[in-house]
């Protein structure tokens, strides 16, 4: 996808064991990780005032590496967010960075511990994670080329694409990981 642009699907299914097989056979196995995610937003704006939630910024220990990233999610005509601006860069050393977040009143959200298994298929990374405190779920990240892609159009491939593999039901949320654990009485999910 474009630099700094992201579309991905997340959803829960029934069974993933055919969406596996596929991958251990077809896919680039990547690697399982290990990752701590915080969230943080800044005291003066705070990005889980409003609904929905189009702001999310993260500090991830995936392993031995440090990370930061920022979302800013767009809506489209549905009311969905299919895509988003996306900005991540490698930290060297996280604990100083929390320092600096804490010097300027940030506020810590949530945190979301995760076991991720990540394969690559041609133009998908497709990761199964698992949630501490939410279960199971498959995220599909559009990784092709950027030229005049429509975000909704690559979503309803992705959903085509877990479809082959016979997963049950498919629930999507357009809310993340972090508003599940935050505001789980708000979370929609939407049967596919």
């Amino acid at each position: 996808m474009a630099k700094n642009k992201e579309i991905e699907i997340q959803v829960q299914i029934q069974r993933s064991n055919k969406l596996i097989s596929f991958l251990e056979k077809n896919g680039k196995f990547v690697g399982q990780q290990h990752q701590v995610d915080t969230y943080f937003t800044p005291a003066y704006r705070d990005f889980t005032g409003v609904r929905p939630i189009l702001e999310w910024l993260r500090l991830r220990k995936s392993g031995k590496k440090y990370s930061i990233n920022y979302k800013n999610w767009h809506l489209e005509k549905d009311g969905r967010s299919h895509f988003c601006d996306e900005y991540e860069s490698e930290i060297s050393d996280l604990k100083q960075l929390k320092n600096i977040f804490r010097a300027l009143n940030m506020k810590k959200l949530v945190t979301v511990e995760k076991t991720r298994k990540i394969w690559v298929y041609e133009d998908y990374e497709i990761a199964v994670d698992s949630i501490n405190g939410l279960g199971d779920f498959v995220e599909v990240e559009y990784k092709g080329k950027p030229t005049k892609v429509k975000p909704a159009e690559i979503t309803r491939r992705m959903i085509k694409f877990l479809k082959e593999f016979n997963p049950g039901k498919i629930s999507i949320n357009y809310v993340g990981y972090p508003f599940q654990l935050l505001f789980p009485k708000e979370v929609e999910y939407e049967s596919l």
